[in-house]
């Protein structure tokens, strides 16, 4: 018998990386999974794979996290399938980088649209649908080690994720008067196609793990193991924490990026130099 047998989950952003890892997790412990995402084919693709690789029954819709009405069109959707117990706000990324002098605004806004608002939303719809059906629930937000330790020129993303960490602690203490327990998880540097190339080696790899006790780059399967914790009755007194699954990454300083962005901005404008008076 799994932990999470007869219910239902939803993980957003579930066609790849975290989310994907999230979801396989959730499947083993007995959950009925959805993913949602923003590309069918992707989706589709991640569901295939997954029950010729594991048997599991993955269903998909999709959704970009941004819209609030097909977010709560994929809760909906999830909750076709069981009791909505289980919801992991897994979609996020980022198109701003730079230094903060020279940012791009739209890029700004779009990066905190998608990790701020569009976890608020699936929080939101998420709740909702708990509070209706009246068993509870948990919901699990993915963050980043960048909302607790500055990463340099990283624009609008860390700033967007400690927006996150501020979600899961007000939501948290809003809902659980109905049942519903909010926590999220601050992944270090984690295998996936968003570090592509960074994960593999060179200064960049060589300095992360240099702030990490435990010097080995994460797997989606390590943020997933948290996940899977957090969403079952081993948890069911714990709401409004953010666990660092980072390898201790967390205890030390944020990692030096310059020699990816210095080829890209310059020496002077890492420094803080405005691009008008560079020299």
């Amino acid at each position: 018998m799994g932990t999470l047998d007869g219910t239902a989950a939803l993980v957003t952003g579930g066609g790849s990386g975290i989310g994907l890892g999230c979801a396989l997790r959730l499947a083993a412990a007995g959950a009925a999974v959805t993913i949602c995402g923003r590309t069918e084919e992707r989706l589709r693709d991640a569901a295939e794979r997954a029950r010729e690789d594991t048997g599991h029954d993955i269903g998909h819709v999709v959704a970009d996290v941004t819209d609030d009405a097909q977010v709560a069109e994929a809760v909906r959707a999830a909750g076709e399938r069981g009791p909505l117990r289980t919801v992991v706000a897994s979609a996020g990324g980022s198109t701003s980088i730079g230094p903060i002098g020279d940012l791009d605004l739209e890029q700004w806004r779009a990066t905190l649209e998608l990790n701020a608002t569009g976890t608020m939303l699936t929080i939101r719809h998420a709740a909702r649908a708990m509070a209706r059906d009246g068993g509870g629930g948990s919901i699990i937000a993915i963050s980043s080690i960048a909302s607790s330790n500055t990463h340099r020129w990283f624009g609008a993303y860390g700033v967007s994720k400690a927006a996150v960490d501020h979600l899961v602690r007000l939501a948290a203490d809003e809902l659980g008067g109905v049942g519903v327990r909010v926590n999220g998880v601050r992944p270090g540097i984690v295998r996936t196609e968003l570090v592509a190339g960074i994960a593999d080696t060179g200064p960049v790899l060589e300095d992360y793990l240099s702030c990490m006790p435990l010097a080995r780059v994460g797997e989606p399967a390590d943020i997933a193991g948290a996940v899977a914790f957090l969403a079952g009755p081993e948890a069911s007194w714990i709401t409004g924490q953010v666990l660092n699954v980072d390898g201790g990454h967390h205890l030390r300083r944020g990692p030096d990026y310059s020699s990816f962005f210095e080829p890209m901005f310059g020496a002077d404008a890492l420094r803080g130099v405005p691009p008008e008076d560079a020299r």
